[in-house]
């Protein structure tokens, strides 16, 4: 990691973009207009500021490319961040964006005469087996985990697992396809991420955006 290299700063696509964007203009960060063209393929991106680039990829890619130093500083929320644990991260700031909460669900018809207290042995579809198994484990569960990244609430109904371990926000799409919410494993919210070698190599011009991103969640 060069110490004359550009800083990129690495973001999520999709709702948490949206969120947060403002503080990141707020941060006094510009990108170049492409940025908002929903017609270009760019994935890098220049700013108006001459020593930092923006890259825009999937929310669970934005820990792996600052972790391996390919990005320096990043936003994640911390369900990523406990799904991959990277003793490289340092995540310094709640942005207090991207509020939501990862949760257990099963079928509606299965619910009442369901009793959670006695589950043994659970099978489960998730994005998240890794603090799946973990969860389970302190309650002495064993869970079986089927990892899929996306449509979720389609195993159930299919007889891939009873249930699933996934992001809720408003619970619609749980209420939707037939699936009610039984338990909450953590709340979510989105961190300001950095590399751990970078703020240690680049001390001023890293700490120096954490400064300032911390001055901007905090006005927020």
């Amino acid at each position: 990691m060069p110490a004359n290299e550009k800083l990129v700063l690495a973001l999520p696509k999709g709702r948490i973009l949206k969120e947060v964007m403002p503080l990141v203009r707020a941060a006094g960060i510009e990108p170049e207009p492409a940025f908002d063209d929903p017609k270009s393929r760019l994935l890098q991106f220049d700013t108006n500021i001459p020593d930092l680039s923006i890259i825009r990829v999937r929310s669970f890619d934005v820990a792996t490319f600052v972790a391996f130093g390919a990005a320096h500083l990043g936003v994640a929320g911390n369900d990523v961040l406990m799904e991959f644990n990277y003793p490289e991260l340092f995540a310094p700031i709640d942005l207090k964006i991207g509020h939501c909460r990862l949760a257990v669900a099963e079928p509606r018809d299965l619910v009442q005469k369901d009793d959670p207290k006695r589950w043994s042995h659970i099978r489960i579809a998730t994005k998240y087996p890794a603090i799946t198994r973990a969860h389970f484990a302190a309650r002495g569960v064993q869970a079986e985990c089927i990892k899929l990244n996306g449509a979720m609430e389609l195993a159930p109904g299919l007889g891939l697992c009873r249930r699933i371990v996934d992001l809720v926000s408003t619970g619609k799409t749980l209420e939707e396809n037939g699936l009610v919410e039984i338990e909450t494993i953590v709340e979510i919210t989105s961190r300001l991420i950095v590399n751990r070698a970078a703020l240690k190599t680049r001390p001023d011009e890293v700490g120096g955006w954490v400064d300032r991103f911390r001055e901007v969640a905090d006005a927020a």
